[in-house]
């Protein structure tokens, strides 16, 4: 049987392990014409794991495009490329009930227009998201081992300049899925969304395969590793304690965020992509295990795009502020205290004042019914005692500079 006309589940279908579209393994003696059982636990397992990622990916990476574009103290250098790698991943999510349905009907029923666009979307995401990562390690590359030289290049509008090119030099490396993805029948008549390459050798696909590998993740990752190598040397080699300064700490936290997403970003998408060079490499005996090994592995990869979110907010003061401050969990906060700390003034200014008239010998006197408190023989004295108009200020501290 030729490895490439038995696509695996998934949307990441060009690599083509032998099993049926939606899961089965499929036996290689095509004269049997009984259609194989399908797992359909493991079907609706993964469905419903498909659907649970979307809506955490969803959410999350609309919560970061909202908080960068709504807070003007979020559009920094790092944060464009961020939002970038947000529109990615929101992309991509959008395509995933799709290809959770697939997994759920064991067929594609959306007709071949829907599958191409949901191919096109996943192969965007698949390389915007390392180009983008790309381009953050080269940026703090520069904002760390030439602050200064860099300072005139590290500006908003080059950043949305180099943006720009990095979507458009992605659809320019998916153009063959765009061109080839399409519908596929099985012998028992359920089509799958895949790639159907030209030619029956299969060398379309190896060719494929080796052109996504070293595009999409060799040469990025060769990148990558390099700005952080040089990054590592200037720092041990000049003696530069990053906490020194607010800058440099500042520096040092931003670094320190793009790293973790990146380092998030090859633990996800390397098996993918070790399974996508094993394919082409070697021979693959399908089985059951190969089959749960694989569903995990793209799993791995769409569970990446609802990850970055979190690793904001746990990584980045200004992501986590303003996450809370769309969620008013920080208002409810600051309305609470702003109560209670109006409350302890109320009690002190009354207390205050009863001490001071007692001091003073203010007397209280009856004005048509009702009780007012005589002027102060010495108004500089009650202000130096009450302190003037109480002030209630937030209690949230000031946002740390990036």
């Amino acid at each position: 049987m030729d490895m490439v006309d038995k696509p695996l589940n998934g949307s990441h279908t060009w690599l083509s392990i032998p099993f049926d579209l939606n899961g089965s393994v499929v036996s290689t003696n095509t004269s049997n014409q009984t259609e194989p059982y399908y797992d359909l636990t493991s079907n609706a397992v993964l469905t419903f794991i498909y659907f649970v990622v979307c809506i955490i990916g969803l959410c999350g990476n609309t919560l970061v495009i909202y908080v960068i574009l709504r807070y003007a103290k979020m559009k920094t250098i790092t944060n464009i490329y961020i939002l970038n790698l947000a529109i990615a991943d929101e992309l991509f999510m959008l395509g995933l009930p799709f290809l959770a349905m697939q997994v759920a009907l064991v067929h594609w029923p959306f007709g071949k227009a829907i599958c191409r666009v949901v191919m096109t979307v996943d192969g965007i995401n698949q390389f915007t998201s390392i180009f983008c990562l790309t381009v953050m390690s080269i940026d703090r590359y520069l904002a760390v081992v030439h602050p200064i030289k860099s300072a005139k290049w590290r500006r908003p509008r080059t950043a949305k300049m180099i943006t720009m090119a990095v979507w458009g030099v992605s659809l320019l490396v998916i153009l063959p899925i765009m061109i080839y993805a399409g519908l596929r029948s099985n012998q028992w008549g359920r089509s799958s969304c895949t790639i159907n390459w030209p030619g029956e050798s299969g060398a379309w696909y190896t060719g494929f395969i080796i052109y996504t590998f070293i595009l999409g993740f060799l040469v990025p990752l060769t990148i990558i590793c390099l700005c952080y190598l040089f990054i590592i040397i200037k720092v041990k080699s000049s003696g530069i304690r990053v906490g020194s300064s607010k800058r440099k700490k500042s520096e040092k936290k931003v670094t320190r965020m793009v790293s973790i997403v990146v380092a998030v970003f090859i633990f996800c998408w390397l098996p993918f992509y070790i399974f996508n060079v094993s394919s082409v490499s070697m021979a693959i005996s399908p089985t059951p295990a190969l089959k749960g090994m694989f569903d995990f592995v793209v799993v791995l990869t769409y569970a990446n795009s609802c990850a970055n979110p979190i690793l904001y907010a746990f990584l980045s003061d200004n992501f986590k502020k303003s996450f809370q401050n769309v969620l008013c969990l920080v208002k409810a906060r600051d309305s609470f205290l702003m109560k209670e700390n109006g409350n302890v003034i109320q009690r002190r200014l009354k207390g205050d004042s009863r001490g001071l008239h007692t001091k003073l010998g203010i007397k209280k006197t009856t004005m048509h019914g009702r009780a007012w408190w005589l002027t102060p023989v010495i108004p500089a004295l009650w202000e130096a005692k009450v302190g003037g108009s109480p002030e209630v200020r937030s209690s949230r501290p000031a946002w740390p500079t990036w």
